[in-house]
């Protein structure tokens, strides 16, 4: 989506947010090796990256990120490969927004995307040392193994429907496509956090046009989703279809073999929050078919699978925090279902200003006790 959009849309989400101070150790830019893990500062900006260490110790580390430039930016760190190992978006200017992260050692990478686009102004990062990793926690690996099981069904059923999808497109029905697209698309947006984990992948299938660089190839869903209601042409779509399943194929076999983290699971739980305030809400994930719905209700469901995986843990550490997720998630599942329409859901052009605010405000209710889980996971 356009930058604008997101600035608007990012503010909408985090409304509820209290803005947290980033703590650094000197002048913004000051690069100091730090030792210990605890909070790094991140003073980002439409053209730096200024990250406030270049070494920390293994284990739970808090990056605080502060955008004082004018476009909404994104915050990454990336293990070799691109394989990104944790990320916050949707940071407009102005905020700070906190990032939690388990890393162990080795060479790493962080970036910053101004406009949320591109690869970013990167810095060498280095971890040292030994950790004891969160997952030695029997709680803490069952709920890690308990969502895998469900990023396994999910994954699954995604990529049965995506060939379902590619079937309809390379024969050339219109129609089967349009109603199959954004099934095909709920099992994708339900396992979204995992899937971004795998560098390029996750844009060659989920890029919007918005959001390409300057002469970046548009592949995915999108490409088609256009095709399919505004060109009205799909006969040179198969090749594009081709890579579509091959590249949800590559990313199914990946999200299962992936390990994954506790905090993968609290961070993925409001991401996909981030995701329907900045995308579904607005209408500008499914700009042409206007099935934003579907994706919000899967997000939706992610979110819920996450938090429900970590569920014991959270009862066994702040059982006032779980009776809020509970309350929250019904209200939000509540007001969503008032949209419901036979299998599926209306059309986001239907809906009212006021009922858009409505859904708006029940998913930042619910975003700020999810911002808590994070915290709570990594003590």
């Amino acid at each position: 989506m356009s930058a604008i959009t997101r600035l608007a849309a990012g503010a909408l989400a985090l409304a509820g947010l209290a803005a947290l101070t980033a703590c650094s150790a000197g002048e913004p830019g000051a690069a100091a090796p730090a030792k210990a893990p605890g909070k790094v500062s991140v003073a980002a900006s439409d053209t730096a990256c200024d990250v406030g260490v270049t070494e920390i110790a293994a284990g739970t580390s808090t990056f605080a990120i502060t955008n004082g430039g004018s476009k909404v930016t994104e915050f990454y760190v990336y293990a070799p490969g691109d394989r990104v190992m944790a990320e916050v978006e949707n940071i407009v200017p102005g905020l700070t927004r906190e990032l939690i992260a388990e890393l162990p050692a080795g060479t790493y990478e962080t970036a910053c995307k101004p406009g949320m686009v591109g690869k970013g102004i990167r810095n060498a990062l280095t971890v040292t040392g030994e950790h004891q990793p969160l997952t030695a926690d029997a709680a803490l690996a069952e709920a890690t193994a308990s969502y895998k099981r469900y990023i396994k069904s999910q994954s699954d059923t995604l990529l049965t429907k995506t060939q379902e999808f590619v079937d309809a497109v390379k024969a050339g029905d219109v129609e089967k496509a349009k109603e199959i697209f954004p099934v095909s698309r709920t099992y994708w947006e339900r396992i979204e956090p995992v899937a971004e984990i795998f560098g390029d992948l996750d844009p060659a299938i989920d890029a919007r046009e918005a959001d390409l660089a300057d002469g970046e190839e548009w592949t995915g869903f999108h490409k088609i989703e256009k095709d399919l209601w505004i060109t009205k042409d799909i006969s040179a779509d198969g090749p594009v279809a081709d890579k579509l399943i091959a590249d949800v194929t590559t990313i199914v076999e990946k999200s299962n073999a992936a390990e994954l983290t506790p905090l993968n699971l609290a961070n993925g739980a409001k991401e996909l929050l981030d995701e329907v305030a900045t995308g579904k809400i607005t209408g500008e994930e499914d700009v042409w078919s206007h099935t934003d719905l579907w994706d919000f209700a899967a997000n939706l469901a992610g979110s819920k699978a996450a938090v429900q995986s970590l569920r014991p843990v959270l009862e066994e550490r702040d059982p006032e925090l779980v009776k809020t997720l509970d309350e929250k998630f019904a209200a939000a599942e509540t007001e969503l279902g008032t949209h419901q329409a036979g299998d599926g859901w209306r059309l986001h052009n239907e809906l009212s200003k006021d009922e858009l605010k409505r859904l708006s405000d029940v998913i930042n209710a619910l975003a700020e006790p999810i911002s808590k889980i994070a915290p709570l996971v990594a003590q």
